[in-house]
Parts: structure tokens; C-alpha cells; sequence
């Protein structure tokens, strides 16, 4: 069994103003260091990096060979949308030999704070069900809505999880379902997938799906606010030597 982590850093960062927060400089390194050095902690085998075309030869040389991330064996072009991005990171992991029974994790470049044993954690726990994601309990109370914008339902809250990444899945599972997807979009069909489970769920819904908890650290850096708690984050992981 070997596990590859995809990691995505082709986002355009519309929310935060068209600055691209994966390479934005927190504490003085860019926010997609981070998560590629908790791979690279982890038991993770490789890495496959997947970013915009123009900045593969930036993320090869000022984050790649700069921080000597040795895990990442390819850099490569994703696509107009997150499901091309990472159908292309799991071609590229097929050319490298993965296959049924290895292990494939799919994590967005702007969640800088998972930690290694985290993701160790998340093999763990596909080795024994397949497919898992990291995930954190609703603090708050949650509200389902009607197309009005009215209250339509309340759910019991321990019941409601925040979904995160990485989402972690045996390999050819993961990968035949995202060759549907791609068949489907090649067709003109709308697609809406809003993270990797939705596609087990729509092509592969006889997987159950395990919520591994993680921290609530495990945060996407999305608005400029965000940063800020960055860094904190940071400075408390300093301080308690993580």
C-alpha cells in the first residue's frame, strides 16, 4: 500500500480580492508550505502538487526546491474547475504507478494547519473503510432553509459536521468516480461538486463515509480576516514547539 496526497493550489482567490492566498506569506512563507510540510511529515509517500500552468516553474523553484519538499515528485497544470484540478492530480498518480489498494488524498492548498498526525490518522481509518474525510462537530446551531429563505428545519446538532480536507480514499475508488464526473462534464452535463465526497456519494453511494475529527485549526484561508487568525495559529504552534 502506498498513499499520495494531492494538493491544489490553482484557485484564483476571488473571495480575497483575486490575490492568491495559497501563495500569500504568513509568518514569512507562503500559506501552501505549510500543509505540504505536514505531508511531508506524514506518512504520506508523495505529493502531487496541482496549480495553474503559469505558476509551475514559481511552486518547483521557491517553494518545492526552496524548502526541500522531497515527498513531491509532480508539479502539475490543473484545470477551470476544482474537479479537473484534482482529476488531473489522480491521472498524474496513476502514471506513477498507484492503483487499486494505495491510498489517495485530496487537500486544498489554502488550509495551511493540518497536522501530521491528522493525516496519519486519515489512512489509518481508509485502510479500514475506504474513504474518509476530515471533518469538525458544528459549534453552533444549524438552520436548513426553503427556497424563501425561511427556517424549513432545525437538525440536531450533533449531527452536523463542518467538512474539511484532506478527504482520503482508496485510489481506484476515487479515481473511477472522478472519470464519471469528467465523462459527464465532457458531455455538457452541469456539475456542482463542492468536495471529493459528493462524487463517492453521487457515483459510488454504496461507501459509507467516515468523518474523522480533526482541529477546528484545520481552517481554509478564504477572507482577509482569516489571515490574521493565521497568524495566531502560528505564533501558539511556536510557542508550544508543534
Amino acid at each position: 500500500m502506498k498513499s499520495v496526497a494531492i494538493v491544489l493550489a490553482a484557485g484564483k482567490g476571488r473571495r480575497m480580492g483575486n490575490v492568491r492566498k495559497q501563495y500569500m506569506l504568513i509568518k514569512g512563507k507562503e500559506v501552501l508550505f505549510y500543509s505540504l510540510w505536514a505531508f511531508m511529515k506524514s506518512k504520506v509517500d508523495d505529493i502531487i502538487i496541482v496549480c495553474g500552468e503559469e505558476d509551475i516553474d514559481y511552486v518547483k523553484k521557491e517553494i518545492v526546491e526552496k524548502y526541500g519538499v522531497s515527498k513531491v515528485k509532480s508539479v502539475v497544470a490543473g484545470g477551470p474547475e476544482r474537479y479537473y484540478s484534482v482529476h488531473e492530480g489522480l491521472k498524474e498518480a496513476k502514471s506513477l504507478g498507484y492503483d487499486e489498494g494505495d491510498i489517495a488524498l485530496i487537500h486544498d492548498g489554502a488550509r495551511p494547519f493540518i497536522l501530521s498526525t491528522e493525516i496519519n490518522a486519515l489512512i489509518d481509518e481508509t485502510l479500514l473503510c475506504k474513504a474518509c474525510i476530515a471533518a469538525n462537530k458544528a459549534k453552533d446551531t444549524v438552520k436548513m432553509a426553503d427556497d424563501e429563505g425561511n427556517v424549513a428545519q432545525t437538525p440536531k446538532r450533533d449531527r452536523v459536521w463542518m467538512v474539511q480536507t484532506p478527504q482520503c480514499f482508496d485510489f481506484a475508488l476515487i479515481k473511477e468516480a472522478y472519470d464519471n464526473v469528467i465523462q459527464r462534464a465532457v458531455r455538457g452535463e452541469f456539475i456542482q461538486i463542492t468536495d471529493d465526497a459528493m462524487v463517492l456519494e453521487c457515483f459510488a453511494p454504496e461507501f459509507k463515509i467516515k468523518l474523522v475529527e480533526c482541529s477546528y485549526n484545520n481552517i481554509k484561508i478564504t477572507t482577509p480576516e482569516d489571515v490574521v487568525y493565521a497568524e495566531s495559529i502560528i505564533e501558539n504552534r511556536v510557542k508550544e514547539g508543534i
